[in-house]
């Protein structure tokens, strides 16, 4: 595929995904517990445009509170946590030349399920405030990326090897203290707390943290987007990177590092959801190649319109009840990546 016509698929197939991402968004406004004629949705999202319109208006009341307190900062941080974990998914399989890595493979998710484990089960970091869960899961994922840097870099210059290595082992520690402090804690609610948010929710949605979330998922996806040749370079490795000039061990850092901001704010938005950066990033590669000039903003596009399809599907699929959208993303993405790597293995047994 020659670029010219590798750069009209990707913008093809970015357009297809902003339509059905807009119609997503939509379809999740739409739905809910409370039901509320597609007329009527439009009309009080387009209230908010509208200066004529009075506070007596019933546009201003609880449909108000229910579209724009309620139901669109969700699916925006539905939106916003997809690309995140999708780009994040991208860049750790750059970093450890690992098209199966994800952006937990490396501790982080581990890290952020001790924070909000202690948090919950010991009342550490309750000085925070009301959000002490999420700001605990935060400092754990990113104490856990800078343990990864620290430990790959003994000896040596840190590696994609020693990188994975390092991750790995920070994992498996990081997942004995939490079932040490779950084993002994004697708080069956704290308990059952910690299982439901790891299993992932954005119920917590809301303006002030949208804002936030913008501005540490958008910028670094634009900044890894303007990397591309650096990434593309990561996949063929140290040794032909230096023969062209290039230094990949301060950029794999300075990649980490963001990755885990991003990763480490998605925690604390919306909790443990998995198997994002894991799926989109296989599927967008197998279907436009492994040019990140392509790679990051379908693969950005395509995990923002998988989790508000799933944080929607998890509002409505059972009536009255909410399921953990970790829960339901695993149900989809494990069934969904068997297939596709016995599709591959398959494909590359025939050739």
């Amino acid at each position: 595929m020659s670029n010219r016509t590798h750069t009209f698929t990707v913008v093809g197939v970015g357009i297809i995904l902003i339509a059905l991402l807009i119609a997503g968004m939509a379809w999740s406004l739409f739905l809910g517990t409370v039901h509320i004629p597609a007329h009527t949705l439009w009309q009080v999202v387009a209230s908010k445009f509208v200066d004529t319109i009075t506070i007596e208006d019933p546009r201003q009341g609880a449909l108000n509170d229910i579209v724009w307190m309620l139901r669109m900062p969700r699916v925006i941080l539905a939106a916003l946590v997809g690309a995140g974990l999708a780009v994040s998914g991208v860049i750790m399989q750059a970093i450890v030349k690992n098209p199966l890595a994800d952006p937990y493979i490396l501790g982080i998710s581990s890290g952020a399920s001790t924070g909000a484990t202690v948090a919950i089960l010991m009342g550490v970091g309750i000085a925070f405030g009301e959000e002490y869960v999420g700001i605990m899961a935060f400092i754990g994922a990113m104490v856990i990326s800078f343990g990864v840097l620290i430990i790959a870099n003994m000896g040596g210059r840190a590696n994609a090897i020693k990188l994975l290595l390092a991750g790995m082992a920070l994992s498996a520690v990081c997942s004995a203290f939490t079932s040490i402090i779950v084993y002994f804690a004697k708080d069956k609610e704290g308990i059952q707390n910690v299982a439901f948010w790891m299993m992932g929710s954005l119920a917590g949605a809301n303006w002030d943290l949208i804002g936030i979330m913008l501005f540490v998922i958008l910028l670094p996806i634009v900044f890894f987007w303007f990397q591309t040749r650096i990434l593309n370079l990561m996949l063929l490795g140290d040794e032909v990177a230096i023969t062209l000039g290039v230094d990949l061990h301060r950029y794999r850092q300075l990649y980490l590092v963001m990755s885990s901001i991003m990763i480490g704010f998605a925690v604390y938005a919306a909790g443990i959801i998995g198997f994002v950066g894991l799926l989109i990033p296989h599927i967008v590669r197998q279907a436009l190649g492994t040019n990140h000039k392509g790679l990051i903003p379908i693969s950005a596009l395509g995990g923002a319109l998988l989790l508000v399809v799933a944080d929607t599907l998890s509002r409505t699929i059972i009536p009255h009840t909410e399921l953990p959208i970790g829960i339901l993303i695993s149900v989809i993405g494990a069934p969904a990546f068997v297939y596709l790597m016995i599709k591959q293995t398959y494909a590359f047994g025939g050739n």
